[in-house]
């Protein structure tokens, strides 16, 4: 038997690299030998091969094919049309267009297409359909996936790595200065919803008299600059001027000061597959306040405060009393904890990931 993993792109250090990289090791472990194949890899050691060679390698009927949806790629849809073996569609999601409309009309267009192939995702009737959330396999299941080909697996990530990381130092003296600091983590994109977040943390401001600090982590694209520029706009109308930072691209050292020095997880996000920095902070002890969006809720569960309404005061209310009552602060990361623990920790993933292997035998 042999594995081969499909996906467009391999990238180190981003959820679907981390979610594809733990898998290739996971079948390894299991003594099947495993491929990676992609078009494009960066910052990754892992060899690739090119899609094309995938029948002559992993194709015959013993064989299985694990292929990570997150964009729109026909080659795949070909490629899972041919082999004979055992076949995996690991769905991480696709953003809906229309949070790109009037924005950025190529990640609308590259979005819309992505969502057109669901459909015919759905009608291949492959072996396994493995959603990183429930939210996910609602999504294949609306298309016709069988109910008892979808499962469940929250998606590999780094969160130990992340414990066991040394901080960087200088920035958590910076970030430590007595200011109260509010943390977001997460692609500058607009279905983050960051214009909701500057317009809560002002309520905070301004309504609670709190000199605190809002960290925005995340990578900026200059195809998104239009987004960028919103943001910016809104934190000047706002009156916020420094008590905005923003941090892109930080290493893993640099990640963990900017949650060991966070006093909140703020996320305001109208649309998410999962979210990992969510486990993170549940991990890190960083209380989660969230927008009970997409798959929000049930990666949050009862680890953190969700709120349906995006009335910035309710969550300024929300900041408050985590900065104010300490019992509800340390009831709320103790939750947090123990559900990161039982739900997400790696052995509890990697034990889920061997039990579906097993399932298709």
């Amino acid at each position: 038997m042999k594995a081969a993993v499909l996906l467009p792109s391999l990238a180190g250090r981003d959820a679907v690299g981390n979610d594809t990289l733990a898998m290739v090791g996971l079948l390894r472990e299991r003594g099947i030998e495993t491929r990676v194949f992609c078009e494009h890899a960066h910052g990754v050691s892992e060899p690739t091969h090119a899609p094309e060679t995938l029948p002559d390698f992993a194709g015959g009927p013993d064989d299985l094919v694990l292929y990570h949806f997150s964009t729109g790629w026909p080659l795949a849809l070909d490629l899972l049309r041919r082999v004979r073996g055992r076949r995996i569609v690991r769905y991480h999601n696709i953003t809906p267009p229309e949070f790109f409309a009037g924005t950025a009309k190529s990640y609308e267009a590259a979005c819309a297409k992505g969502r057109e192939e669901i459909p015919a995702i759905a009608r291949l009737g492959c072996d396994l359909y493995l959603a990183a959330s429930r939210y996910n396999l609602d999504e294949l299941l609306a298309y016709g996936v069988p109910a008892e080909r979808g499962a469940v697996l929250a998606p590999f990530h780094r969160v130990q790595q992340l414990i066991d990381a040394e901080a960087d130092l200088g920035l958590l003296d910076e970030l430590s200065d007595g200011t109260r600091n509010v943390l977001m983590i997460g692609r500058i994109a607009p279905n983050k919803n960051h214009l909701a977040l500057v317009d809560a943390f002002a309520a905070y401001v301004d309504g609670y008299g709190d000199p605190a600090r809002l960290l925005i982590v995340g990578k900026s694209d200059p195809g998104l600059d239009a987004y960028n520029q919103a943001i910016r706009a809104r934190i000047a109308e706002r009156r916020l001027g420094e008590r905005v930072w923003w941090l892109d691209s930080l290493g893993e050292a640099e990640l963990k000061s900017a949650y060991l020095a966070s006093h909140a997880f703020l996320t305001m996000s109208r649309h998410e597959g999962f979210c990992v920095p969510l486990i993170e902070a549940m991990a890190l002890g960083v209380p989660v306040l969230a927008h009970a969006s997409s798959a929000i809720p049930e990666t949050v569960g009862d680890g953190g405060v969700v709120w349906a309404e995006e009335d910035p005061w309710l969550y300024a209310a929300s900041l408050a009393r985590l900065g104010t009552d300490a019992a509800f602060r340390n009831d709320l990361r103790d939750a947090a904890r123990r559900r990161y623990e039982r739900e997400f920790a790696t052995g509890v993933l990697h034990g889920r990931f061997h039990a579906l292997l097993e399932s298709l035998r």
